[in-house]
């Protein structure tokens, strides 16, 4: 059973929640987007009758224009990126002429003709998808192929499967290093099905890029040219994303035809307390607070709503929260209320998607796993705790309300940082603009690299292949060569190590091992950390917080990648300070902005975790440092700089005292900004400032990818620095506090405990900095 729509006036009943004893001023904005009605045409004359009569069944009678225009695109050989909205029936233009295909070309005794290898970014997606071909009821051997699979699945599906619903990392992993296994199977491939495109990004876009040229390689060699079809709700400049992913060309389809009713998008920022936080700074109510009180008050309202939490810890605490304050309303409320995270069993994820359907739940709290376009119909409400890191995310999320033709609401809760600001009090910079554009670099040798050698394993390279790994693939190839990993032989380059060359490679991480978490007394292993940052989490006495429970590390062995830890319950936090330098290598690309300097270019970063502090909980004073001997990291990557002259700083009013606390309040409210105008996290980049650097002998603030050889988010940030280094500027002019705060140029990442900072200092710099760089593009 589908929910009905949504019967009430969204703006009336927004006005209601804003309108509550003590949050005025806490609706910011609100936006109201108009209905949209269905384009329909009729059924391609190629499509299999049986596949069109299955959809009938499913209740569509006519597709919408986009489903048809993309389907028959791709039928015709032509490889499609289609980019329409959330909930637009994008798996009916992949699915058409994928199970056509399939059915037509099959051979006597059911002896397959044409495959289809789908993948997804998650399993839980793959195996929505799954159920979404099953329940067409056709005779296509349909399956899913990934970790949890058994082994006498994973027989059957190399040798009779139609329909493969995978991820990349399997295709990393499993089947491109085992191609001779899949040999029927990449023979008759048709069609190549990448769904939420989008999702790859950064480090791990321009691995996948580099696992899908594998895939054309080894398909290549087995006589098939697969069909690409790729699809996004919120892919931008989808033509050039699609070229990038797959190094091919893409026919793009962009209008969408779907039906929609009124999206109203609320912007609400929950109020200042009178708590002090670090070095007294004032701190926002939690985004998570605010959200438990709104989805309380949505559920008691019959409203039904789904409420997206960034942790799974904050997701449990949200739904508690809630469940506790509709008990007070109406004792059958709170079991109407759950948690929805990764960690979860499929069949408790299962039931808790049908009772959302069902309307036996009104109101969720999930992590994103709920982003994607799992079946979860019938929402009325998506209230977002903290902006979700891009305006591709945050309109996915927007988007699974309203599915169908209902009216929908969306509300953005901003957390107390610098981001959150700026986007609920300029809402322009989120509503009428599109979506970012897919960040991520295919060329970054630490990435081209580890699948050259993967692909020289899977099948001898040869000149002639090297094209398809784009420019840079002949100068990297000769440096394995050198290096003893490649071999050449008259039949191309051959790996020579007897490890699995995929086994080598993460193509989720951003390199290096990741520690391994054990617990002292049992020695099971409870977590994980990236070995990037288990230097300053899981070092020796680090309290390490794991899904709500504390924990005190005893030990950190770096070179076997294990910290040994046991459950405790100290009184305190830590704290880890580190220090920074940076080394510019090479300056690729620069302006002159007045007698200011931007740049970018590659450079090393170096990184050592000294001590730790120790925090009495609650409070937060320091109540002891202790010094840690951990090695130095060193990271090569790219960077954009901007250096300032010393007779610019003084006109702008600084004295020499000033100048370090300003830089560094300008770096750290700069780095909360830059993922507005780049598609990443504020963890996946760094920062250093200093008054004199000493390869410019200048003040220099520089914002760094924090992945090796770069991840292309540094570049985005010279390409867009005039409207990055403005909404930093008023981010930190329009805040309320008076010497700054989380909300603007404090940062939960620095390693120098968020000291020296001055925020008056900072928008003085920026504004001399801009006076010379002229309007914004």
């Amino acid at each position: 059973m589908t929910a009905p729509a949504l019967h009430h006036d969204v703006p009336t009943l927004l006005h209601r929640l804003a309108a509550v004893p003590g949050r005025e001023g806490r609706l910011t904005h609100l936006e109201e987007l108009p209905p949209r009605a269905a384009d329909t045409v009729d059924w391609p004359g190629w499509a299999d009758a049986e596949v069109v009569d299955a959809f009938r069944s499913r209740g569509v009678e006519r597709p919408w224009r986009h489903q048809v225009v993309a389907a028959d695109a791709a039928y015709s050989g032509a490889h499609v990126v289609l980019a329409t909205g959330t909930a637009s029936g994008k798996s009916l233009a992949y699915q058409l002429p994928a199970l056509t295909a399939v059915r037509e070309a099959r051979g006597p005794k059911g002896q397959r003709g044409a495959t289809v290898l789908y993948l997804a970014p998650t399993k839980a997606l793959a195996q929505d998808q799954l159920a979404r071909v099953q329940a067409l009821g056709l005779d296509v051997r349909v399956t899913t192929h990934d970790g949890d699979s058994p082994r006498e699945q994973r027989e059957w599906t190399r040798a009779y499967a139609d329909y493969v619903l995978t991820n990349p990392d399997m295709l990393h992993r499993s089947l491109l290093p085992g191609h001779s296994r899949w040999a029927s199977f990449f023979g008759s491939l048709a069609y190549v099905v990448v769904d939420e495109c989008h999702h790859y990004r950064g480090v791990f876009g321009a691995h996948v890029a580099h696992v899908l040229r594998r895939l054309r390689r080894v398909a290549a060699s087995y006589g098939a040219s697969p069909t690409f079809i790729l699809a996004s709700a919120t892919v931008a400049e989808p033509e050039t994303a699609g070229r990038r992913l797959t190094g091919l060309d893409v026919v793009p389809v962009t209008t969408d035809g779907s039906p929609r009713g009124q999206v109203s998008l609320a912007l609400w920022q929950p109020p200042l307390t009178s708590h002090a936080g670090e070095n007294g700074a004032p701190v926002r109510r939690a985004a998570s607070s605010e959200t438990a009180d709104l989805l309380a008050d949505l559920v008691s309202s019959d409203v039904r709503t789904l409420a997206f939490v960034r942790s799974r810890t904050g997701v449990e605490q949200v739904a508690m929260t809630a469940a506790g304050l509709l008990a007070d309303v109406d004792a059958e409320l709170p079991g109407r209320v759950a948690a929805y995270r990764g960690g979860y069993l499929p069949e408790e994820r299962r039931e808790i998607e049908q009772a959302l359907r069902s309307g036996q739940l009104l109101g969720i709290a999930a992590t994103n796993a709920l982003e994607l376009g799992i079946d979860v119909s019938g929402l009325d409400a998506v209230l977002m705790a903290g902006y979700p890191g891009t305006r591709a995310a945050l309109w996915q999320q927007v988007g699974r309300a309203g599915r169908g033709a209902q009216d929908a609401l969306g509300v953005l809760i901003a957390r107390d940082d610098p981001l959150d600001t700026y986007l609920v009090t300029h809402p322009e910079a989120l509503i009428g603009r599109p979506v970012e554009a897919t960040v991520f670099d295919p060329g970054n040798p630490y990435v081209l690299g580890p699948h050259l050698c993967a692909a020289a394993q899977e099948i001898p390279l040869t000149s002639a292949d090297l094209e398809l790994f784009g420019p840079t693939a002949p100068d990297i190839v000769h440096s394995l060569t050198e290096a003893g990993v490649l071999r050449k032989r008259p039949r191309g380059w051959f790996w020579t190590d007897r490890r699995r060359a995929a086994d080598l490679v993460d193509i989720r991480s951003a390199g290096g091992s990741a520690v391994q978490l054990i617990e002292a007394s049992t020695g099971r292993v409870v977590g994980t950390v990236d070995a990037a940052r288990a230097h300053g989490t899981a070092h020796t006495g680090a309290v390490y917080l794991h899904q709500g429970e504390t924990w005190l590390v005893r030990s950190l062995d770096l070179e076997e990648s294990v910290a040994v830890m046991e459950r405790a319950d100290p009184g305190y936090s830590t704290v880890a300070r580190e220090t920074t330098d940076i080394t510019i290598v090479a300056e690729r690309e620069s302006e002159r902005w007045g007698d200011c300097r931007l740049s970018f270019g590659d450079v090393d970063v170096t990184h050592q975790v000294v001590s730790f502090l120790r925090r009495r909980q609650p409070g937060g004073e320091v109540i002891g440092e202790e010094p840690l001997d951990l090695p130095e990291r060193s990271l090569r990557t790219s960077a954009v700089w901007w250096t300032v002259p010393d007779h610019v700083v003084a006109d702008a009013g600084l004295q020499p005292v000033d100048v370090p606390g300003s830089a560094h309040a300008a770096e750290h409210c700069s780095i909360g900004l830059l993922p507005l105008f780049a598609t990443c996290d504020r963890w996946d980049i760094g920062g250093v400032s200093t008054a004199v650097h000493p390869d410019t002998g200048v003040l220099t603030v520089f914002v760094y990818d924090g992945h090796p050889g770069g991840a292309g988010f540094a570049e985005r940030g010279f390409r867009s620095a005039r409207g990055w280094l403005s909404a930093t500027v008023e981010t930190i002019e329009a805040c309320e506090c008076d010497d700054g705060c989380p909300s603007c140029v404090q940062s939960p990442k620095c390693g120098n405990q968020n000291n020296p900072l001055d925020k008056a200092g900072a928008a003085r710099l920026l504004r001399a900095l801009l006076a010379g760089a002229g309007p914004t593009p």
